[in-house]
């Protein structure tokens, strides 16, 4: 292209201008495009799509979030920081005004991404009203992202323990909470497509809306369980108070070491004590064996919630402290199935509810 007078120049400077500007924001979008594509391939996209593929009864389809999950979040800001551990868990605004729970991996590590693979697997699979929803998850980034429904109350293990409750859970919402959680685990073993062992069912992973009804969350550490099968060997894990003897003696993982977490659940939520303390005496220092304990010895009363037990319902107490103790039988064989909990709790609440007359 020729420029003989000055115009001409400037057309030219201009056109030259405008064309690298182009192409510097092909380059950088190439170059987006490619990193991309790196963390998706890092963070197990390819895994993923592959498990997904297999899964024809899977619920739900996953979405994936990119650029919103910034703004969601104000770019990860940690005012909007709402939970701790080994991912940081931010509250986040979606542009069509939606509240959502996102979780972030801390670092980039290999057993980290393998864990939020698993969950995005499992929870695929889950469609039940007390089990947390999971909407979506990004992969796209340097760690990955998963984003869930946004429980408003907190967490179970928060209502029962915090010294800030002045006013303790009564019992009937503590029922209810273990009726919904219990149904939530018979769902996973025995109705969803494919059995679904949680893993680490504890206080801390029962998530609360404003009306108090449970949520369970936390498929990091789960596993399915094929058809065919009734254990896996597996690595132990799990939480300190809340693990399963059986498990942690042979490593073989069941339906029924779910069976004893919810066990340990229900004596938190009878004793409203924390399920392992060193500031006790050693014969207290796990609360699920002083339950036994005081249980036969027919000390029962002694150790559950002083404001439980004043609102009167005795009886009711007796057969939940009865049902805890099944579930906690150090032979897995020996403990009753989530679905047979279940059963049990919701017709305890039955004949409470039932009519005098």
């Amino acid at each position: 292209m020729l420029c003989f007078s000055s115009a001409g120049v400037g057309i030219c400077f201009i056109a030259m201008l405008v064309g690298s500007s182009w192409l510097y924001l092909v380059a950088k979008k190439r170059k987006l495009i490619r990193l991309k594509e790196k963390f998706f391939k890092q963070n197990g996209g390819l895994f993923l799509e592959q498990q997904l593929s297999r899964q024809e009864a899977s619920t739900k389809t996953t979405k994936i979030f990119v650029e919103e999950l910034k703004k969601a979040t104000n770019n990860f800001d940690v005012s909007r920081i709402i939970g701790q551990g080994g991912f940081g868990v931010y509250k986040g605004f979606l542009l069509n005004n939606r509240i959502v729970a996102i979780k972030k991996s801390k670092t980039i590590d290999q057993g980290q991404i393998e864990q939020f693979i698993n969950e995005v697997v499992v929870l695929t699979q889950i469609n039940h009203r007390n089990v947390v929803e999971l909407l979506g998850c990004c992969l796209e980034t340097q760690v990955p992202l998963l984003v869930y429904e946004f429980v408003t109350n907190g967490t179970l293990f928060k209502h029962i323990h915090h010294k800030s409750n002045t006013s303790p859970l009564p019992w009937e919402i503590r029922l209810r909470i273990a009726i919904q959680t219990a149904d939530a685990l018979s769902y996973l073993h025995s109705e969803a497509s494919t059995p679904i062992i949680h893993r680490d069912v504890k206080s801390t992973n029962i998530l609360l809306d404003d009306n108090y009804n449970a949520k369970v969350s936390d498929f990091g550490a789960s596993r399915l369980v094929p058809l065919d099968q009734t254990q896996v060997a597996t690595m132990v894990q799990g939480t300190l108070g809340y693990l399963d003897p059986e498990y942690l003696l042979t490593s073989q993982l069941t339906e029924k070491s779910d069976v004893y977490s919810f066990g340990v659940v229900l004596v938190e939520l009878l004793t409203g004590e924390l399920v392992l303390s060193f500031d006790r005496s050693e014969e207290e220092r796990s609360i699920a064996m002083y339950f036994l304990s005081s249980l036969k010895e027919e000390r029962l009363f002694e150790v559950i919630d002083d404001h439980i037990v004043e609102e009167g319902n005795k009886e009711q107490l007796k057969q939940v402290a009865e049902l805890a103790k099944a579930c906690l039988e150090v032979k897995g064989e020996e403990r009753p199935t989530m679905k047979e909990v279940a059963m049990e709790l919701s017709g305890n609440k039955k004949d409470r509810d039932a009519p005098m007359g």
